[in-house]
């Protein structure tokens, strides 16, 4: 059996005001939310469960999830967010009476890993990872022959460029859950936080064979710059839009049906949602959320979120739902 585990309560601050509404997983690129396209990826193995972690706005991320797409899904709220460590372990229960070993892939519910994940199932255990130029940042693993060696949690002085990415595969649950609940049980948290990657260094400690895979494209969406980087490059594989009358639409872009759009010139790289309106504006390199208005206006590299209303001349701006702008 084959569970997924998709940890998705993140609160999202470095993405307010967009998440003060809208769950951090639920925010719009290239044309549908970041955990819909999780979700078309993890479509291509076929998961016998899927089990996703959510924190107090999980109820809309349930409703997007069981409207879209037909996969068994559970849904376990994290009331006291203390770590990714502890957001993994309480998809545990769901492992806790097979009889049989069960495979268990975790997928971060705010970064697309592009990649086929079939090649990642079998019988060895994998981490994504990514040579970074700055490995401070991240879990950080350390290896030989291509089998991981150690794991530290943003070093102060790396020893590796190899960053983790968001990305787990392991061919049999029991040993992942067993070390979480022993790094929680002795206490053991890192920058105040239980930490997936010290369960994993746990693992590593104790003989457990681990290897890297190499991912090119990981797409993190943690901050507006990020998303709006995601959307460019998820629009250049996934673009779609209807001819207008009197506008002009550069390719690539994501524009649903129903938005209204006169005397305007939208795109490259822009996706603009559900009942959005468009009035003699130029924009590009955005993304315009559900029902949102933007009239007389050079947008670049914005995010307007659900509903959103500006009239300005503005080049730049990151306006919340249900907001509105309006200057001279």
């Amino acid at each position: 059996m084959l569970r997924a585990v998709i940890p998705a309560a993140g609160e999202g601050r470095r993405l307010k005001p967009h998440t003060h509404t809208t769950p951090k997983v639920l925010l719009q690129v290239a044309g549908k939310p970041i955990i819909g396209h999780i979700m078309d990826r993890l479509l291509n193995v076929n998961p016998d469960e899927v089990i996703v972690i959510v924190g107090n706005q999980g109820t809309q991320i349930q409703d997007y999830l069981t409207k879209n797409y037909s996969l068994k899904f559970h849904f376990v709220e994290q009331k006291d967010p203390k770590g990714l460590g502890d957001a993994v372990g309480l998809a545990a229960s769901f492992f806790a009476n097979d009889t049989q070993p069960s495979q268990v892939l975790i997928l971060l519910g705010d970064t697309i890993v592009d990649i086929n994940l079939k090649e990642i199932l079998g019988k060895e255990n994998y981490i994504g990872t990514k040579t970074v130029d700055d490995p401070r940042r991240f879990g950080v693993v350390e290896t030989k022959n291509g089998y991981v060696t150690k794991i530290v949690e943003k070093p102060v002085e790396p020893k590796s460029n190899l960053a983790i990415i968001g990305l787990y595969y392991f061919s049999e649950a029991r040993p992942l859950f067993e070390n979480i609940e022993k790094i929680i049980r002795k206490d053991r948290k890192t920058r105040g936080e239980y930490q997936l990657s010290d369960a994993l260094e746990e693992m590593v400690e104790s003989g457990i064979k681990i290897k890297t895979y190499p991912v090119e494209y990981w797409l993190d969406c943690g901050t507006p710059d990020a998303l709006i980087a995601t959307n460019r490059y998820l629009l250049q594989a996934t673009h779609y839009y209807k001819p207008r009358e009197r506008v002009v639409i550069i390719p690539p872009v994501c524009i649903d049906d129903s938005v209204s759009i006169e005397e305007s010139v939208i795109g490259p790289f822009v996706s603009i949602g559900e009942g959005a309106e468009i009035r003699n504006s130029i924009i590009r390199d955005s993304i315009i959320n559900q029902r949102a208005y933007v009239e007389n206006c050079l947008l670049e590299s914005s995010i307007l979120s659900e509903s959103a209303i500006i009239r300005a001349r503005a080049h730049h701006v990151n306006l919340g739902a249900f907001s509105e702008l309006e200057l001279g």
